[in-house]
């Protein structure tokens, strides 16, 4: 038998829950992952988007602006999207950049507009049933040849609550499944973090384009 599918009430009570305990823990992140080094995962995006930059980029999922900081450093022009108004207010000030607040099951974003898309720790708070919509709107903003990077913890297909957070744990063979449906082609996948065993590296990464 398949997977029961989740009703209304409960995917509004993940998203309400979920963008709740990041409201009262921006602070709290913002000190415990500053310093946190995705380097190779910046690198990752940027090397697999063709042409010449200066690029439009979209942090999803940006926090507290960490990589907002990051991409403008580089000479980028990054706009973070963020479900949280309090890690978006800290990502705003922190960053100068502009930053969205939006619902990730319900995104509003315009076509063909972003170079390269930074998922990096956020794709995996969408459930399953919501991935292909999700990834479906994601695809869009793209422009053609456009490049997705995203990292998720990764598992063996389950889902649910770790706490008051939702979360969804795929495998390499389930997420390729469901960005190959929503039309991307892999360009690349690695774990972290680097230079550990497997079993150490939690972290799925992979890269994709339009």
């Amino acid at each position: 038998m398949g997977k029961v599918p989740l009703t209304a009430t409960e995917l509004a009570e993940i998203a309400t829950k979920t963008v709740d305990h990041y409201n009262i823990n921006a602070d709290d992140f913002f000190a415990g992952t500053r310093d946190h080094d995705v380097s190779q995962n910046i690198a990752a995006l940027l090397k697999a988007i063709k042409g010449a930059g200066p690029f439009q980029i979209l942090d999803f999922g940006c926090g507290p602006g960490r990589d907002l900081q990051a991409f403008t450093a580089l000479g980028h022009q990054a706009i973070g999207l963020e479900g949280s108004t309090q890690a978006a207010a800290i990502a705003r000030k922190f960053s100068g950049c502009e930053v969205l607040v939006q619902d990730f099951f319900n995104l509003q974003l315009p076509n063909d507009y972003f170079d390269g898309i930074f998922a990096n720790a956020s794709l995996f708070h969408v459930p399953s049933q919501l991935l292909p919509k999700v990834l479906d709107n994601l695809f869009a903003t793209l422009k053609p040849q456009g490049i997705l990077f995203s990292s998720n913890p990764r598992g063996t297909n389950e889902e649910g609550w770790n706490g008051d957070r939702y979360g969804s744990y795929h495998d390499l063979k389930a997420w390729q499944a469901y960005l190959c449906a929503a039309g991307f082609t892999e360009v690349d996948h690695f774990y972290r973090p680097p230079g550990l065993p497997r079993d150490q590296q939690p972290w799925l990464a992979s890269v994709w384009r339009k």
